[in-house]
């Protein structure tokens, strides 16, 4: 029977581990759909990067980690060929960091494997204690949408 009143520090490390959990779960997924090489920190970058592109220094800013950073992570990509530098139309001196369309389809094949991550735990917990789980934890978590420094954060 589970502790009525666990310590505290043990809610934090269950929400980690839940966290990793899933994240290690898509990357095995991810792998044997064809993206073996792509890390946590890729997606992040892929996410901070957006469907409209960034300069290396948005980047940075975006996952809380130094330009220098970002463009290790960005020079990683271009290698993978997830990601392309371009000039930027709207300033000929920055280069424009854009997902390629093997970046474009790694978004989309996480987006359907978290779901059907969510299916799994739905399965074995039940959809109103997912549910629950979800609306506990918006109610709890800034509304100011879903971070992707957790790289900077981390570091």
């Amino acid at each position: 029977m589970p502790n009525p009143d666990p310590p505290g520090f043990e809610l934090p490390l269950l929400l980690f581990a839940g966290f990793r959990t899933l994240i290690d779960s898509l990357h095995a997924e991810l792998a044997t759909r064809g993206h073996p090489d792509v890390r946590p920190v890729h997606g992040f970058a892929l996410q901070a990067i957006g469907p409209d592109g960034a300069s290396a220094s948005e980047i940075g800013r975006r996952l809380g980690v130094s330009k220098q950073a970002a463009g290790k992570t960005v020079d990683r990509l271009a290698t993978l060929g997830y990601v392309e530098r371009a000039d930027d139309p709207a300033d000929a001196r920055r280069k424009l960091i854009r997902l390629t369309p093997l970046g474009l389809d790694m978004l989309i094949q996480s987006a359907e494997i978290f779901d059907q991550l969510r299916a799994r735990w739905v399965a074995e917990l039940g959809a109103p204690l997912v549910a629950a789980l979800e609306s506990s934890l918006r109610r709890v978590v800034p509304a100011a949408g879903f971070p992707v420094d957790v790289p900077g954060w981390f570091g």
